[in-house]
């Protein structure tokens, strides 16, 4: 019996303890100091924007989740001097049987810009957990590719995603994809949270930008699918040169599964992998009540079920807690507007990008505010998410350095670097966040978090659990 009780009073230590970790770890400015310069385009004769060799060859090779349970694949790429062949051939990895499927092909045109011919095709019933190869273009210029398919959807199914974030094509934009690609942890999808190109920073939105950033990606992107996220770069709205359609480029190129979580917009979807829901917002969208964005994310929270995929994921592109001064509060209306649902469904954990730097909250809400209680401080809350801002991937428009001063109580951990971050769940209890600032050794975790997750480790489960 004494064993057994000290067994116990173990067990609520440690749980104890663990909780302080995640919620008590705040506070933190880190010193670490960085040159702070803007970062430098590469060159446009760096290997990385290469175009493949031969006559029409497939290019901007990319790859995202095609339906909403992760049996499905969208695979894109566009050959620059005819339409060629809109078909895929693909086969497992065991398996000598080659299946083929045809996508659509399309061009836009932006200011004195003529895009490419654009391919999109999906794959669908595909195995999971396999490793498959597919192949691009026609004769000598087929160009050939691979990618592993996820588990099946389900609890206990383990997952590593990567997070990156605001990534542009300079120098500090290579350094942290090869920086995320030589991660030990070894991330199987990424997780992207806006602003990719930045193709609207050159004069007049030079959309050949656009084909040198997906010519930079492919070497990742053309086997890991990376889920996209649009940010404030992707609005491409410009009515002084007659552009006046928004998302014109990023919709034309980056394909994604709307239609399987009943969303009316590519800006605004959901996906299941593994054990994971991921949502994903459209920050530069409407999203105030009746709008197309609020009453799909009305419906679609209540969809989640936490006894199959446990952990719930958000991803946006501008942040609800910063405490940078650069873009401080721009995501307050949107917050003020989602900020309770995030509560009530106990969402783990809100990716945003946008600022250009690294920071990771505390759990906490500001929904007590209601304008006349005077309830307006952010305030510890355990079935608030942890709200951790990304954009650190490198782009020409450098780091964010200036923070706001003191250090606010609900912001854990900031640090003006650019990196990358790894999510990786380990089971339908615990997940394992991690971020690496570029100028470190790939192992290495400049922050660090441990997930519990409060469906499953919730005190009403665990007495369930002890008494069947």
């Amino acid at each position: 019996m004494f064993s057994k009780w000290v067994f116990c009073g173990f067990v609520y230590f440690l749980l104890g303890f663990l909780n302080l970790v995640e919620f008590c770890s705040g506070g933190i400015t880190s010193s670490y100091v960085r040159n702070a310069d803007l970062s430098l385009d590469m060159p446009l004769d760096s290997d990385v924007f290469r175009v493949p060799p031969g006559y029409n060859a497939p290019q901007q090779v990319h790859i995202t989740q095609g339906d909403h349970g992760g049996r499905g694949l969208i695979i894109s790429w566009i050959t620059p001097d005819e339409p060629g062949s809109n078909t895929v051939v693909y086969w497992a990895e065991d398996s000598k049987l080659k299946g083929s499927a045809n996508g659509v092909v399309l061009t836009y045109k932006y200011f004195n810009y003529t895009s490419g011919y654009i391919h999109h095709c999906k794959i669908k019933n595909l195995k999971f957990d396999t490793k498959y190869y597919y192949e691009v273009g026609i004769g000598n210029t087929t160009r050939q590719f691979w990618f592993i398919t996820p588990p099946k959807v389900g609890p206990d199914a383990p997952y590593t995603f990567g997070l990156i974030g605001d990534l542009g094509q300079t120098y500090d934009s290579n350094r942290t994809l090869t920086h995320y690609e030589s991660n030990p942890a070894k991330g199987q999808t990424v997780l992207f949270v806006g602003d990719l190109s930045y193709a609207d920073d050159y004069p007049f939105h030079d959309n050949a930008r656009w084909d040198t950033w997906s010519r930079f990606i492919e070497r990742n992107a053309a086997h890991q699918p990376w889920i996209w996220t649009a940010g404030n770069h992707e609005l491409d709205f410009d009515p002084e040169i007659g552009e006046t359609k928004p998302f014109k480029p990023y919709t034309s190129r980056f394909f994604v599964p709307y239609r399987a979580s009943e969303s009316t917009s590519p800006l605004w979807y959901s996906i299941k992998r593994a054990a994971a829901y991921v949502i994903v917002l459209s920050s530069y969208s409407a999203y105030g009540k009746s709008t197309p964005q609020y009453k799909w994310l009305a419906m679609e929270l209540p969809k989640v079920n936490r006894t199959e995929t446990p952990w719930l994921i958000v991803l946006m592109h501008s942040p609800w807690y910063n405490s940078y001064v650069h873009h401080y509060m721009e995501g307050e209306s949107m917050r003020v507007v989602y900020e309770s649902w995030f509560v009530e469904y106990k969402v783990d954990v809100v990716f945003a990008g946008h600022v250009h730097a690294y920071e990771r909250s505390e759990r906490i809400s500001n929904i007590a505010y209601n304008i006349v209680n005077g309830l307006c401080t952010p305030r510890s809350d355990h079935s608030a998410p942890v709200y951790i801002t990304i954009g650190d991937g490198g782009n020409l428009e450098g780091l964010a350095t200036e923070m706001t001063e003191p250090q606010p109580p609900y912001s854990a951990y900031r640090e003006a670097s650019f990196g990358h971050g790894i999510f990786d769940i380990k089971n339908r209890t615990h997940a394992y966040f991690s971020w690496h600032r570029n100028q470190d050794g790939f192992a290495v975790e400049a922050d660090s978090l441990w997930f519990h997750n409060r469906y499953w480790t919730s005190p009403e489960r665990t007495f369930l659990a002890a008494s069947q």
